[in-house]
């Protein structure tokens, strides 16, 4: 059994609380909002691991109260670019542990193997051009979701006419372009196209609800104990 902290308790808090409990864990500490004074070291040595699903503003600042506190970090929050960049090197290069994955979902982890895997082949054979729609609830702060630009960055790695994305309405040669899409209550939605003037090809990952990200990060929290180091999904589910 594990002790968790939840520092951002809305939705996807209460489903990372909900489904830890199912896995016979104990969440002994929820820091949200109104309650953000109580994420301090002495409250924090009663936890085995901390969840972190904020904000990009908030993220690094939570992230570092938990590192310095010696208590490892299973983080979901994307938006916050170079500032996560930081971090990393952080505990790569000074100790402490973080788990970082843009998306938590064994399903999104599996397309983007199979997306990178697509894009090598489709490059040896040429003539086709990539593109990414991404639709969310109206609440996600950032655009693109940090699921798309992980999966351009697969994509990137593999073409090497390719030199990154562009968010629409924007486009630019040698990038994939991204259409961000902010609608209703949609947990998430990612399309990948792979088109030429002969046939397309699409690959789409479409979440239910909140439940799979959350079992994901609650995984990750059970991989995370007692490990030192930075890890991704890659690590958890042995992909490599």
């Amino acid at each position: 059994m594990l002790r968790l902290a939840i520092i951002g308790y809305g939705k996807m808090g209460h489903e990372v609380e909900s489904m830890a409990m199912e896995r016979g864990h104990e969440v002994t500490l929820r820091i949200d909002r109104d309650n953000t004074h109580e994420l301090t070291p002495e409250n924090l040595k009663l936890v085995d691991v901390a969840v972190e699903f904020t904000s990009p503003k908030s993220a690094k600042a939570n992230v570092e109260v938990c590192l310095n506190a010696g208590v490892p970090v299973v983080c979901g929050t994307t938006g916050w670019g170079n500032e996560l960049e930081a971090v990393i090197e952080r505990v790569k290069v000074g100790g402490g542990t973080l788990f970082y994955a843009s998306n938590y979902s064994v399903g999104v982890n599996v397309m983007f193997k199979i997306s990178a895997l697509l894009a090598r082949y489709l490059d040896k054979i040429g003539g086709y051009s990539v593109g990414i729609k991404e639709i969310h609830h109206l609440q996600k702060l950032d655009a693109p979701s940090g699921t798309a630009i992980t999966i351009a960055g697969k994509i990137t790695e593999e073409i090497p006419s390719i030199t990154g994305w562009t968010l629409l309405p924007k486009r630019e040669d040698g990038k994939i372009p991204i259409e961000a899409i902010r609608e209703g209550t949609v947990p998430g939605t990612h399309t990948i196209s792979f088109s030429s003037d002969q046939d397309s090809i699409l690959l789409t990952h479409e979440a239910k609800s909140r439940r799979g990200f959350a079992l994901g990060a609650v995984m990750a929290a059970e991989f995370l104990h007692s490990k030192v180091g930075f890890f991704t999904m890659d690590d958890l589910l042995a992909f490599d």
